[in-house]
């Protein structure tokens, strides 16, 4: 089984991850395609990175034409555009608006529906069988936040059975960053700029002089078989070298940084700060955050029938710690004011998630801080918490 996936007949498993030491190879870049085809061929559908209404977005892909080649991002806080590099990389850029977890924790699942028949009622179990898909270009950050949600959704006596089914099928083809973005922060987290870990094969582009290639690596025995299907050499010192050279370039580019020692209990004990009123003043409570983060889980259920009571369905969909509603109970909401919701957002993100979930529940994507319309920044909000 893959390192990346999960089996499908015991979804009650944690994944579980090869730290083994891996050959390192090397793939031109004119031979990427035979990646994908060798992906292909054994029946993944390919999903990745492609330039789409301004924003590089993930969606399917048929080839390495399809890949946001020869551009970038800049993005700082509220800020996000897209630009030309003045080379052909494939992977240029850092991360978009949408994260994985649209595959795996999709914004509207159907859990089950019913229909009324002369028998009576009958429930259908609306949990999708395993399908296969390759996920290309996946960040350490990213693999990161997958790993959080495996051990959120499937890491307990209680599994969703709903992402068990969808991790189960997935391939990751994992990119190591060449560049970080204004709002990354992943060096603090400790969760990049390379993956480590969670991935069936990782790639690093280096384009050095004239010559434009891949260091590749296999995480998962099923990594391995698929490279053995595409045109590769063995990787020199100086080619891993330039390879090295090019994350620890991109560690040294961090446009944020965030303090983690102490930051639980400096969170918990500032509850009362006039801090979080300071950037409830700001804070809009639109919930973009919580849309673009890639492990925020929260999510709401509704029930629809139809008017001649015939059939119903259970539908969840994605939904925000900073609506109103999110907290209500009989009576009214728990959490009526910005301060209190982004209090609660940022103390568990930062927190008390470490308390659920043994981790914390950031990554340091930065993803928070550059879709927020106001710029509101999760690194500058917990310095001001430790200088005050």
């Amino acid at each position: 089984m893959s390192t990346s996936q999960v089996d499908s007949t015991d979804f009650a498993g944690i994944v579980t991850w090869k730290d083994d030491a891996v050959t390192q190879t090397i793939i031109e870049a004119g031979d990427l395609q035979h990646l994908f085809d060798a992906l292909d061929r054994r029946g993944y559908q390919l999903l990745g990175p492609r330039l789409r209404d301004g924003a590089i977005i993930y969606d399917e892909i048929d080839s390495v034409s399809d890949l946001p080649v020869g551009w970038t991002d800049e993005q700082d806080g509220g800020t996000y555009r897209v630009k030309r590099r003045d080379d052909t990389a494939f992977f240029g850029y850092t991360v978009g608006p949408q994260s994985w977890k649209k595959y795996l924790h999709p914004p509207v699942v159907r859990l089950w529906h019913a229909t009324r028949g002369e028998e009576g009622v009958t429930v259908h179990d609306d949990t999708p069988s395993p399908t296969k898909r390759a996920f290309i270009g996946v960040r350490a950050c990213e693999l990161s936040a997958i790993a959080i949600q495996d051990r959120v959704f499937m890491g307990e006596a209680y599994v969703d059975s709903q992402y068990a089914a969808r991790r189960a099928g997935t391939f990751i083809v994992a990119v190591n960053c060449g560049k970080a973005g204004a709002t990354c922060f992943c060096a603090s987290m400790g969760t990049g700029p390379k993956a480590g870990k969670g991935f069936d094969i990782s790639l690093t582009e280096v384009l050095h002089a004239d010559r434009h290639y891949f260091v590749v690596e296999a995480g998962s025995q099923e990594g391995t078989d698929v490279l053995d299907e595409v045109p590769s050499s063995h990787a020199s010192p100086e080619e891993v070298g330039r390879a090295e050279h090019v994350v620890a370039d991109t560690a040294m580019q961090m446009g944020r940084t965030l303090q983690t020692e102490g930051l639980k209990a400096l969170l918990y004990a500032n509850a009362e700060s006039p801090q979080w009123q300071k950037i409830a003043e700001r804070c809009l409570t639109c919930g973009n955050c919580t849309m673009v983060c890639p492990t925020c889980f929260c999510t709401t259920v509704e029930d629809v029938s139809d008017l001649a009571g015939q059939e119903a369905e259970r539908v969840r969909k994605w939904d925000s710690c900073f609506t109103m509603d999110f907290s209500y109970i009989h009576g009214g909401s728990v959490r009526v004011s910005p301060k209190s919701r982004y209090r609660q957002w940022m103390t568990h993100k930062l927190a008390s998630w470490q308390d659920q979930f043994g981790t914390l529940g950031c990554v340091g994507c930065g993803r928070c801080i550059t879709w927020c319309p106001v710029g509101i920044d999760i690194t500058e909000e917990a310095a001001k918490m430790r200088e005050g």
